[in-house]
Order: C-alpha cells, then structure tokens, then sequence
C-alpha cells in the first residue's frame, strides 16, 4: 500500500509571521502568552499545509531551533522556565554557540554535553504539541537521541550516555503511545555520517530499547546511509525508516542494494521529492523510481515523501508576481513540493492528468550563452594562481598599504537601520529615484567613513547600506540569476534571506561594487576594503540549475567576480575581501567525497581572486567547523582571512598549533549576533590564546562578522573597545 508523507514545512510562515512575533517579543511588543498563541498559530499553519497527506509530523515548531529545544527537553539547560531564560541561551551574554546544519545554511544551537551531564526529562514538549494537535493523522515529532548527541560539544562518552538519554526517550515514548498516538517520528540525519563502530553500538542499544515500547519510525536525509548503518538501524524494532533517494545522486540508489531483505516488515518512507531545490520534480521520472523501489525492496508499506526537510524552500510560489514565466511555471517551493507528493501517488493509481504538471508553455533558450560556455571551456592552470608567492606579495602590500601591528578592520556591514530599510523599499517602489537612492546612499557612506575614523580603525568598510543580502545583492546585478520577491528561508532564530535562483548561464554585464567603493575610498586617506561574496558561498546559498555541475556554474560566477576585480584594480583599490562562509558548509557530509569537492571549490575561489601583487587579497567564513580543513583553506591562498571564533571560545585556535599557517588572519574577537558590548578583557583572553600559535605580526583585530544586525549604540562602543584592546596589543 503506498501512502503520504510530508515533513519540515517552513515555520517561517506565509508572512514571516515566525520571525515577526519572536521580534515583536524580543522588542517588547507582545508578552510571552501572545507569543506561545503566535508559535500554536504557525503550527496550526504547517499542519494545513499537509491536509492532503495520509500522515504529518506535529511538534515541528520551536521559538528558536529544535536542538535547542531538544537540550532543554533532556534537562542540559534545566533553569528554563519562561521564554525570557529560552532566548538568554540563544542571545544573552553568554550565548551558545551556532553552527551549520549538515551541509545547509541553516544553522543550529550547539549544546554542551558530556558524561558527567545530568540528563532527565525537564520538558515533554513533543507531548504537549501533540496533545494541542491531536488526529489520526498526526505524528510527533522528535530530534532523534544519535543526532542530538552527534551535533552537541563535549567529552562524549557514547557508552555513558546512552543509559542517560535511553531512558528521557523512553518516557517521552511512552507519553505519546499512552496519549494515543499510532507512530512517532525520531528525527536522524546523523545517520548519514559515516560511523565508528562505536556510534553504531549506540544506535544498536538505545533503539533496540526504546522501539519495543512504540511503532518508531526513523527519518533520515541529505546523503546515503552507509550498510553498516542500515544494517544496525533496521536489526531493531523500528517500524519504519526514511532514506532519501535524491541527493548524492552516485550512491543514493546504492541503497537499494542495501536494503534488500531488510524491509520486509518495515515501513519504507521514500524521500524521493527534492526538497532542497525550487525546480519541479518529474511526475512520471519519479512514478517509475517509485515503481522501482517497491519492485526492488517488497517493504511491509511504502511511504512517498520528500528528501529532506522543505524548511530549505521558500513557502509558496504563489507568492511570486514577477518572475519571468518561463522560470515562474518550472518552479516548485515547499507548498508546491508537498502537493507533488500527492501527484505521485494520483499516478501510481492511474491518473496521468497530473502530468500537466511538467507541461511548460514557455521557451527558455534565452537562459544560455555560448560565449560563457567557451570562456569556461578555455580555462588554464595558469588562471587559478596568482603572479608572486604570498612571501613576495606581503613585502609589496606592506610598502603600499603601510599597516600598524594588530591592524583592526570589520568584516564590511553596518547597521541596517529602518531609515536604511525604508529607502531601499522605496527605491524599489520606484516612490523615489534612483538619482536620490543613489544619494542616500552616499550620505550614509559619508557617515560611516566618519564614524570609522573617529573610532581609529586601520582600514575602513563602506558599510553595505545598498546591499540587503551577501547573495541577494550580487544576484539581482548577474545575469542568469533572479531574486525573488516573497521567498524568504531561514538562516538561524529569526534571520532571514531570499535565496537567488540561477536558472541559466551566469556573467557580468556591469558593474558590481565599484560606484560605492571607489566614492568611499574618495574620503578617506586610509585604505577602503572592497567586500564581494565569493563564488562557493553565491553557489551555496543560490538555488542551482540542475543541468550542469556545480564546478561549471562556481567556474562562471568566480570569472563574473574576477571580471570586477580587475576593475576595482583599475579604479585604485588596494584591498579586497571574497566571503566565502559557504566554504566549509558546501562540503559534502561523507568526507569520503571531500577531495574532488575541495579541489574545484579552492580552484574557484583562486580563480574569482586572481588579482595583482600589490592588492592585498581577504576572505571571511563563519559559523562552521573551520579547524579541520585549515590546509583547505590555506590552500585559498589569501593574504588575509577572517574567521568566527567568539562563540566557541577560540575552540579554532588549537588546530594552529598543528598547522604552521603563515599567512594573516583575524580571528573575530567578539559575537556580532548578541546585543551585549564586549569588555575588553574578554576578547584579550581570545587573542591571548591566539597568540601562542600565531605570530603576532600576522594577526589583525576585527569582529567575528558583519554588523548590520546590531544597532549603533551597540556597534560605536564595542567597536572603540575593539580598537583599544588593539592599542594596548600594540603598546605590551
């Protein structure tokens, strides 16, 4: 029997009512009754969303991040008693680490945990959601106990804690059968890594147990689980399994292999809709996949869904007015990928109407040029290096650029003010001109030069006022990229982004960053850091075509970057900076597949960033887990790079000490994304720290990243203290 199954709606809701009562409660606008009833509504929403499915998850929601949630739920954090102490973990002093989810620009709150944790059952949340939303088609949802433990910090001893955590979910599962319902969803994308022998006896021992209480069915996603870990989790009494049958396209059908024999009295749910891209999925290409795997693997039932949370998806195109129609009728985002699902299974019964959905009546040859194929197909070895070996590059830019020891910088945004909002709104309205758009935004360039000098900054940023995302931004000046009006994604808590959509062959066809560059370089004797988002973190954070690789369309945008740089360099800019937060986070989850990944990724930075000797070349990343491939990222062959270190208390620091990295480098003396200011005292034990590993000549003081998300009045003063804390570097 084939039924339906939808998982990871948006919360972010039609309207971004998510992060409008969060904000509204953070601002002191609503109080903590009107946000729980704002949080209940937008779950009310999600399920509406899956009313055609035979089963949905409930539970979803959270007021923050779910394995936040999930640390307080095992009582780690167990002074949470209102949503006041919630949001103290998230934004107060000392906040918690974030980090990216698996290989997406979501991020996660890291917990703290180790063997001497007391773990107990602190919150029942997943009973109280499903209590406020019970049916017979509701499942609760739960963050799996293996992936909590995987993604938390600490001394993990796997054998300790599994009797610890055993016994939460078992209560928690025993809840939820008590109170009626028929499966409950653990949530286990850490079952996609690859696993020691180890982690596996885990999975082994904990499943075993807490599975023989309740029909447990497990979801996996993002890549293949490996045999061993197949094997493991399905020897236990799970009821069912979810394997995604879509991404990591060499070996997700490996899996089919795999499971052979090992489904006859489960449950197989078949992620097999894409639920991390925009494009519409094949109705009849999938049908026949789906018609494969029953073939293949005889499961005890069998389960269509998605591959993948859809959180990574906008909520509707229905939302969208102003695409071109040839992009606008290929598109699907989670509202649409859900009723996908129902369209597979409408024809697997025989009805063929639903394969309209795949009828385009719009040509889209325009999308291509075959001179950027050619520019691609003509590339050398010699275009992805830069004419001098750093040693020699950094004794001219020394000579040009004249720079004190501990030279201070930030990483290129100011505030984003609502006067700033306003006027781009406007612009876009066309309620003013670009002539006075274009204005504003000197007179804030103005400001900002101003304000940097005042507070003694080395080299000077023009503050990004005319960008409203890294990505977005760079999107709506490319060709063969588009923005989207209303589809807005996650980033973490209540940041949100729209995800450009590369829908064909990308190139430059006017200036990028020049016009705001070289005015501000225009007021100032101190050097002006041209900021661009590189090409990995563009790709990262688009939605690809799916018609060539990824090297291809990563070679194209490094060569549209590379093209404004040359003019920057014309222009007399002497310092430029490629973001690249995406570095670390694009790699692909099995580390297995990390060196043809890395290989064409660094290439394409070096290419987009292949400017002369005398430009002093930077790159920033943040908020992923950067120690392990600092040869990687040594190999970018920046003269200087920037990299989030405050939330983890400099944790980076100790893989310097194994790698002799000669290059410069800031690593972010404090955290941008909470309002607190920094003593100084604080951000000297990190650079203190830093110190006995990197050579003090080396090393530059800067904020762990942009700084459009605070206000002025916290952004002057930690930044003089930023600037202090370098005065007294230089005076010791």
């Amino acid at each position: 029997m084939v039924k339906t199954y939808a998982y990871g709606f948006p919360r972010i809701g039609r309207n971004r009512e998510f992060k409008k009562s969060v904000e509204a409660y953070w601002n002191g606008k609503i109080d903590e009754k009107t946000l729980s009833e704002e949080l209940d509504k937008i779950q009310k929403d999600i399920i509406a969303n899956y009313s055609e499915m035979d089963y949905y998850p409930v539970g979803e929601i959270t007021g923050y991040d779910l394995i936040l949630d999930t640390a307080i739920m095992l009582g780690l954090y167990g002074n949470v008693k209102s949503w006041k102490d919630y949001y103290d973990l998230v934004r107060g002093k000392n906040a918690l680490e974030i980090t990216k989810w698996f290989n997406t620009n979501y991020h996660y709150v890291v917990p703290q945990i180790d063997e001497k944790s007391e773990i107990q059952l602190f919150w029942n949340k997943p009973l109280e959601e499903y209590k406020k939303n019970k049916s017979l088609k509701a499942i609760p949802f739960v963050v799996g106990p293996f992936t909590f433990i995987k993604l938390s910090k600490g001394n993990k001893n796997f054998g300790i804690l599994k009797e610890k955590v055993k016994e939460v979910y078992l209560e928690i599962i025993k809840s939820l059968k008590d109170e009626g319902a028929e499966f409950i969803h653990l949530d286990e994308p850490g079952l996609v890594y690859e696993l020691t022998d180890e982690e596996r006896k885990f999975i082994k021992d904990v499943y075993s147990d807490i599975s023989k209480f309740h029909k447990v069915i497990v979801i996996t996603y993002y890549d293949d689980v490996e045999k061993d870990t197949l094997s493991t989790i399905l020897s236990t009494p799970i009821e069912g399994i979810g394997i995604d049958f879509v991404h990591n396209e060499r070996r997700n059908f490996q899996n089919l292999e795999d499971l052979k024999n090992l489904l006859k009295d489960k449950i197989l749910i078949s992620g097999i809709i894409d639920g991390r891209t925009v494009w519409k999925d094949n109705i009849e290409n999938v049908s026949k996949k789906v018609k494969e795997i029953i073939s293949k693997l005889e499961p005890k039932e069998l389960w269509i869904s998605n591959a993948g949370p859809l959180y990574h998806l906008p909520y509707s195109v229905e939302e969208e007015n102003n695409l071109h129609p040839s992009i606008k009728e290929r598109l699907a985002f989670a509202k649409e990928k859900v009723k996908e699902i129902t369209y597979i299974k409408e024809y697997l019964k025989g009805n063929k109407s639903v394969l309209e959905w795949n009828n385009y009546k719009n040509d889209n040859s325009w999308w291509f040029k075959e001179e950027v194929k050619s520019r691609i197909k003509n590339l050398k070895e010699d275009d992805f290096t830069r004419e001098k070996p750093y040693n020699e590059r950094v004794k001219i830019q020394s000579e040009i650029l004249k720079l004190p020891k501990f030279t201070t910088t930030t990483i290129g945004s100011f505030p984003q003010t609502e006067e700033v909002r306003q006027a781009r709104l406007k612009y876009k309205k066309g309620e003013i001109s670009k002539e006075e758009y274009n204005e504003f935004i000197k007179s804030k360039i103005r400001e900002v030069i101003k304000i940097q000098e005042e507070i003694g900054l080395d080299v000077l940023v023009h503050g990004e006022f005319e960008r409203s995302d890294m990505v977005e931004f760079f999107a709506e000046k490319l060709q063969g990229m588009v923005t989207t009006e209303n589809g807005w994604i996650l980033s973490y808590g209540t940041r949100v982004y729209r995800a450009p959509i590369i829908y064909g062959d990308v190139y430059r066809d006017k200036n990028l960053v020049i016009d705001e560059i070289t005015y501000a370089q225009s007021l100032t004797k101190k050097p002006v850091k041209a900021i661009m988002t590189g090409p990995i973190t563009i790709l990262a954070w688009s939605y690809e075509r799916t018609d060539i690789s990824e090297k291809e369309i990563a070679f194209q945008i490094a060569l549209a970057i590379l093209d404004e740089v040359k003019e920057l360099e014309k222009n007399g800019i002497k310092v430029i900076q490629i973001d690249e937060p995406a570095f670390r986070e694009k790699a692909p989850i099995k580390r297995r597949d990390w060196e043809e990944y890395f290989e064409w990724s660094i290439k394409a930075f070096r290419l987009a960033s292949k400017a002369s000797p005398e430009i002093q070349l930077h790159t920033h990343m943040c908020y992923s887990e950067f120690g392990e491939i600092i040869d990687k990222i040594y190999k970018l062959d920046a003269d200087v790079i920037s990299i989030e270190t405050s939330r983890s208390g400099g944790d980076i620091i100790e893989y310097f000490e194994k790698f002799n990295y000669d290059h410069q480098i800031g690593l972010g003396v404090y955290d941008v994304h909470s309002p607190e200011v920094p003593e100084i005292k604080t951000m000297q034990k990190i650079v203190e720290r830093a110190l006995k590993v990197i050579d003090p000549k080396n090393f530059w003081i800067n904020p762990d990243c942009g700084l459009k998300t605070r206000k002025w009045e916290e952004v002057i003063p930690s930044l003089k203290n930023m600037v202090k804390l370098s005065e007294n570097l230089r005076e010791s």
